[in-house]
């Protein structure tokens, strides 16, 4: 089993992506911690490992699935009855006169204290289902929450294989410059050689010192971008600026990977169809909502009151100067509804609508990614033909290097035929080294397409 798939067999969801690799993990920690000291080695295992524990967008995708595994471990609660209690006190200084028909004054002031508490319950008995439905969603959403830290995951690993390889890619061509400045530094010792005994031209000393010098500037130039090429790589495992570490010097390739194991099983396997299905089980849900919202609505409805009422004095005979009423009530309330503008009719028109279209979505989304694995596939396996073909091609230019060296030497090949064979053996090197880059890149979307990246 690849080895890449092993390590992230489990990285589906948020628990199983903390635990990947541990040992792998703490250490690529202790490389990171220690950006100062000698290079050390990086395989692509610690560079993803690395990526999935603290890339920031798995991050984030991450934390919008807790958010949701939050809200679905308090499902059950939408069963349960609303419970509030209220308490108020008030206290009144009125200066009160009262003048009545017979003549009658009186004046005074008056202090009167109210003390007011109750304890009220809802409990909702029927709502059409609305409350099944609602919890069945965020279950849904649980899920959905997974399939998009997996769907990001699997993006992040296939960038990480990228980004890692194309650094081997550089290194590889920083070998194949070094190389030919060996060959152009020969050519400026022979051809001096030749000067100093008086059967070479001054032009071809000079030719090949530009040569060398131009070489020069190629490596120099090639060790900035590896330099470059592996901040991008640290920005995207999220480690510090300027981290030090060497990677490998090689690319391995699968080059047994069939269309039928592609295609095998696609729409199971591909995080975005999951994804799309989610969506479409998620809209079915909200239409199952709206149709709730066209039955009555039941509930049983309970309270508990308790008030007091303190006057210290009654300027009205009538009234009471202590008052005090406490009791409980209880009963069912039906909420039916007979006409909202069709405003319920209208909504569930829309959540039908809503599942047409993620229906669409989907099938559209398939035919895009069916045409994705066809297009990558023949690349797959145009890069594998073209990377036969350019290890053939290295050795016989290898070969022809060799031989028009070993005869210059010996004054038997011209200057023009050496510098065009090492041309011919450079051009062979950057299509050799790009055609194992884009095997291995063919590779990695098929398997991205796949979904089989992790597991």
């Amino acid at each position: 089993m690849n080895p890449i798939k092993l390590m992230l067999r489990r990285t589906a969801c948020p628990e199983s992506i903390r635990g990947v690799c541990l040992s792998v993990l703490c250490s690529a920690l202790f490389l990171f911690a220690n950006p100062l000291q000698a290079q050390r080695f990086l395989t692509l295992e610690e560079a993803i490992a690395t990526a999935l524990q603290y890339n920031y967008d798995i991050s984030l995708s991450r934390n919008d699935s807790a958010v949701a595994a939050l809200d679905n471990s308090y499902r059950n609660a939408i069963f349960l009855p609303r419970l509030n209690a209220n308490v108020g006190a008030v206290w009144n200084n009125n200066n009160q006169r009262q003048e009545f028909s017979s003549g009658l004054k009186r004046e005074g002031d008056v202090k009167t204290n109210n003390v007011n508490s109750s304890v009220t319950l809802n409990w909702t008995l029927f709502d059409g289902g609305r409350m099944f439905v609602i919890r069945d969603q965020a279950e849904e959403l649980v899920r959905l929450g997974e399939l998009t830290i997996k769907d990001q995951v699997v993006n992040t690993v296939a960038q990480v294989i990228n980004q890692y390889y194309i650094i081997v890619r550089q290194k590889q061509q920083l070998r194949a410059i070094e190389e030919q400045m060996s060959i152009s530094q020969t050519r400026v010792d022979l051809s001096q050689r030749k000067l100093d005994i008086g059967v070479g031209a001054k032009p071809e000393v000079l030719q090949s010192k530009v040569d060398l010098n131009s070489q020069k500037s190629s490596q120099l130039r090639q060790m900035t971008l590896i330099q470059q090429l592996k901040e991008r790589l640290n920005q995207t495992m999220n480690v510090a600026a300027g981290s030090n570490y060497e990677v490998s010097d090689s690319i391995p390739f699968n080059t047994s990977i069939t269309m039928e194991e592609i295609q095998n099983n696609l729409e199971n396997t591909n995080p975005v169809l999951q994804i799309l299905r989610k969506n479409i089980d998620l809209a079915n849900l909200t239409l199952k909502q709206r149709k709730a919202e066209k039955f009555p609505v039941i509930s049983f409805n309970s309270a508990y009151n308790y008030s007091r009422t303190n006057n210290d004095v009654a300027l009205n005979p009538a009234l009471p100067l202590f008052n005090q009423n406490r009791g409980y009530n209880y009963g069912f309330s039906a909420t039916i509804p007979i006409l909202n503008n069709r405003n319920a009719h209208r909504l569930v028109k829309q959540a039908e609508l809503d599942i047409q279209f993620q229906q669409l979505t989907l099938e559209n989304q398939k035919s895009l990614i069916n045409l994705n694995v066809v297009n990558a596939f023949k690349e797959y396996e145009f890069q594998k033909q073209a990377l036969d073909l350019e290890e053939t091609n290295i050795l016989l230019a290898k070969e022809n290097v060799s031989i028009i060296l070993e005869t210059y030497r010996l004054g038997q090949a011209t200057y023009l035929q050496l510098r065009e064979a090492q041309k011919s053996l450079e051009d062979a090197y950057d299509r050799l080294i790009a055609a194992r880059y884009n095997t291995k890149v063919a590779e990695t979307e098929l398997m991205r397409l796949k979904g089989d990246l992790v597991r």
